[in-house]
């Protein structure tokens, strides 16, 4: 009976993995195919990859969706990190359960629903739809992501430390910054690596909130594949596949590294 289920659970979990990763696999493999039609495999050739960045229009929008994740990913990290200190340091205040409310919404709203939200908001407002907009969009989507990560440390946080610091003489902003900020820093690097994928990601609430000259790539690709597939597709995702990838190990690759350090460090401790 065991070895039976034990061979149901390696099948189901082999099939799982297949059904989530093989596409990926494919469009990856495919990209380095020498054929023009994406099905049909011609040969290796690593010519589409140079066509790529011959296209002006895929490289203006990849060079947009950057720059969007990189500042709505760090204002974001900031925000979400000022809100989840607010909710985990101040558990009484007048509106609390509101402002929480309004951080946490984006998690479980549709994002049609905060698209077209924040649309209507930018018309009401007069703001002209465009790079900024789609930044101020990916800050309100992502902040709630990174509020998560960074509260869920900050809960688990022994704030004995912090009182030992301060009976010592140091000030509330010299203690958050040598005592808790080290703590919390790979859950803030995590949520700032969430809130960069995403951003990366978003295509429906860009499509509503972006304008002349504030294509992303997600966007761009989206509006040509409905007019087909091309090789310069799958070399464009293939590499936003890589970026992604480098960026989560590279993530917690420090993670770990700190986990380590921190461990060594209370070994010390103990031992002295």
């Amino acid at each position: 009976m065991n070895s039976s289920w034990s061979r149901f659970n390696v099948t189901s979990i082999v099939l799982g993995f297949a059904f989530l990763y093989l596409p990926i696999v494919l469009l990856v493999v495919f990209s380095f195919n020498e054929s023009k039609l994406v099905t049909v495999w011609g040969g290796f050739s690593t010519k589409w990859y140079g066509s790529l960045f011959q296209n002006k229009g895929l490289m203006d929008a990849a060079w947009v969706t950057a720059r969007v994740a990189l500042i709505s990913a760090t204002v974001a990290t900031v925000l979400g990190t000022l809100a989840a200190l607010t909710l985990t340091r101040y558990t009484r205040f007048r509106g609390r359960v509101l402002f929480s409310g309004m951080v946490f919404a984006p998690l479980v709203m549709p994002e049609v629903i905060t698209g077209l939200s924040l649309l209507l908001l930018f018309v009401a407002v007069g703001l002209d739809r465009g790079f900024l907009t789609v930044t101020l969009a990916h800050i309100t989507l992502t902040m709630c992501f990174v509020a998560v990560v960074v509260q869920s440390r900050l809960l688990t946080f022994d704030r004995s430390l912090e009182e030992a610091a301060m009976d010592l003489g140091a000030p509330p902003v010299k203690t958050f910054f040598q005592i808790t900020f080290p703590v919390i820093l790979p859950a803030i690097i995590s949520g700032w690596m969430l809130a960069f994928t995403l951003s990366l990601d978003d295509l429906v609430i860009a499509s509503f909130t972006s304008g002349p000259g504030a294509t992303t790539l997600p966007m761009k690709i989206y509006s040509q594949v409905r007019l087909g597939v091309t090789p310069e597709i799958n070399a464009a995702c293939t590499i936003l596949i890589a970026v992604v990838a480098i960026g989560v190990i590279a993530a917690s690759v420090v993670n770990k590294q700190r986990e380590v350090q921190r461990l060594r460090d209370e070994q010390a401790a103990q031992r002295g």
